[in-house]
C-alpha cells in the first residue's frame, strides 16, 4: 500500500521530482511550466490554469495529472461500500439544473420519517460502512428531525458512517431552527453526523449561481459553512458542477476558491467534479460537456488542487467507462458501490447500481490500477482481494 496513506511526513512534491517526465509533458511549454511551478513554488497560478484548460494537449495534461496522482498514491484507486439514501425530494427551491426536486403536492413527493430512513438501510446492514444522505430543503423540518435520524441510525447501525447534508441544507436547517451555523453543526455532529458530502457548490461565482440556482447560498456562504465544519473537526468533500453556463475563467475561479479555503481550514478530503446532465431539467442554454472535456476538467483539477488529496471520478454521474479513463487521468477515487441513487439518475444517468466490491475492484483493476477499499473519511484502508467471476458454462445444443 502506498506509504502516503500511513506516513504523515510524506511529501508528494519530493516524490514527483524523482519521476521520469513523459515526453508529452517535457515537450510542451505550458505543461513543463506547470510541473516546475508545482515542484518549486508548490502551486499553479490561476492564469496558467486557464491556459492549461484552453490550450494544453489532452494527452500531456492527463500525463501530468497522473504524475501527481502517482506521486501521492502510486497505482492505488480508492472506493468504499456505501449507500445513498435521500431524506426528501420536497424542496422550497427550484434550481433550474435540478431534476430531483418536487413540490410538496406532487404525486412523487416523499419525506422519510426516521424509521423509514432506517428501513432503507436495513437490507444493506453488514454490507456497507457509509450512508450518503442528502435531500431537498423541506419547508417544515427543523434540526430535531435530522438529529433523530442520525441518533437512531447510530444506535441501530453503529459501524456505519453518516455523510450527510449539503451546505445549503445546513443553512436551511439552522434558519428553520433559530440557530447559528456553528451551533447547528455542533448539534448535528453530537447526534451522529460524521462528515459532509460537499454537494451544492455548483460554480462558486455568484453571477452564475444567480442564473442556475437562485435562492441557494452564496459562494462565500458555501465556503464559510465548510470552514466552520472543519473547525469543528467535521471533514467534508467539495464539488463542482460544470457544463451549464459557466466559462473557463469561472471554473478556475471555483478551483482557486476551494484551495484558498483549504489553505485556511484544511478539512476538504476529496474534490468531486461532475458534468451537468440535461435530462428532465430546465436549463436549455447549458453548454454540455463532452467526454473529452470531462477528462480535461478532472486532470486539471488534480493539477490545480495541490492541497486537496483526493480527486473523485464520480461514476454515478459520468458512468463506469468514463470513470475508468478518469482514473488514468488523475483521479484516484471511484466513490463506492452506492446500492441506490436518485439525484443523478433522475437527471439522466444510466450507471449501473449493481456493482459490489468485487465487481468494482475488477473495474479498477481492468483499468490498470490497484483497488483499495477505504472508509468514509480516508482513515482506514484495505487492499482488495479480487475473486474471479466465473462465467456460466456454455451448454451444448441438443441435436448438434
Amino acid at each position: 500500500m502506498h506509504r502516503n496513506l500511513i506516513d504523515s511526513e510524506y511529501n508528494w512534491r519530493d516524490e514527483i521530482s524523482k519521476l521520469s517526465i513523459p515526453i508529452s509533458v517535457r515537450n510542451d511549454t505550458l505543461l513543463s511550466e506547470a510541473l516546475s511551478d508545482l515542484i518549486n513554488e508548490g502551486r499553479v497560478s490561476t492564469e496558467l490554469g486557464e491556459e492549461l484548460h484552453r490550450k494544453a494537449p489532452l494527452p500531456g495534461l492527463t500525463s501530468l495529472a497522473m504524475m501527481i496522482k502517482r506521486s501521492r498514491f502510486g497505482d492505488s484507486v480508492f472506493f468504499n461500500e456505501n449507500l445513498h439514501v435521500n431524506t426528501t425530494n420536497v424542496c422550497t427551491l427550484a434550481c433550474r439544473f435540478c431534476a430531483f426536486r418536487k413540490g410538496p403536492r406532487h404525486g412523487d413527493a416523499y419525506s422519510l420519517s426516521a424509521e423509514e430512513f432506517l428501513a432503507r438501510i436495513e437490507p444493506y446492514e453488514g454490507k456497507i460502512d457509509e450512508v450518503h444522505a442528502v435531500g431537498g430543503l423541506h419547508p417544515d423540518w427543523t434540526i430535531e428531525h435530522y438529529s433523530e435520524i442520525y441518533r437512531l441510525s447510530k444506535e441501530r447501525f453503529p459501524r456505519i458512517s453518516i455523510k450527510s447534508l449539503t451546505a445549503v441544507e445546513v443553512k436551511h436547517i439552522a434558519a428553520k431552527s433559530g440557530l447559528g451555523i456553528r451551533e447547528a453543526l455542533q448539534t448535528l455532529s453530537e447526534s451522529g453526523l460524521d462528515s459532509l458530502p460537499g454537494g451544492g457548490a455548483e460554480i462558486l461565482v455568484d453571477t452564475i449561481r444567480d442564473r442556475i440556482c437562485m435562492g441557494k447560498e452564496k459562494s462565500s456562504e458555501y465556503l464559510e459553512i465548510h470552514g466552520i465544519a472543519h473547525e469543528l473537526g467535521i471533514p467534508t468533500n467539495c464539488t463542482m458542477l460544470f457544463g451549464t453556463i459557466e466559462s473557463v475563467e469561472d471554473r478556475i475561479t471555483h478551483l482557486d476558491k476551494l484551495r484558498v479555503q483549504q489553505d485556511s481550514s484544511g478539512g476538504f478530503q476529496c474534490f468531486v467534479p461532475y458534468p451537468f446532465l440535461k435530462d428532465n431539467t430546465r436549463l436549455p442554454e447549458a453548454r454540455l460537456s463532452s467526454g473529452e472535456e470531462v477528462i480535461r476538467v478532472i486532470a486539471l483539477s488534480r493539477i490545480m488542487l495541490d492541497n486537496i488529496p483526493h480527486i473523485k471520478a464520480y461514476r454515478m454521474n459520468i458512468g463506469d467507462h468514463l470513470a475508468s479513463i478518469a482514473i488514468n487521468s488523475g483521479a484516484d477515487d471511484m466513490d463506492g458501490t452506492v446500492g441506490h441513487e436518485e439525484i443523478m439518475h433522475e437527471a439522466g444517468s444510466t450507471t449501473s447500481l449493481d456493482l459490489d466490491s468485487n465487481k468494482l475492484g475488477i473495474l479498477i483493476e481492468s483499468a490498470g490500477q490497484t483497488p483499495v477499499k477505504r472508509d468514509s473519511t480516508y482513515t482506514r484502508f484495505e487492499d482488495l482481494q479480487i475473486e474471479p467471476i466465473r462465467e456460466a458454462p456454455v451448454l451444448p445444443i441438443i441435436g448438434q
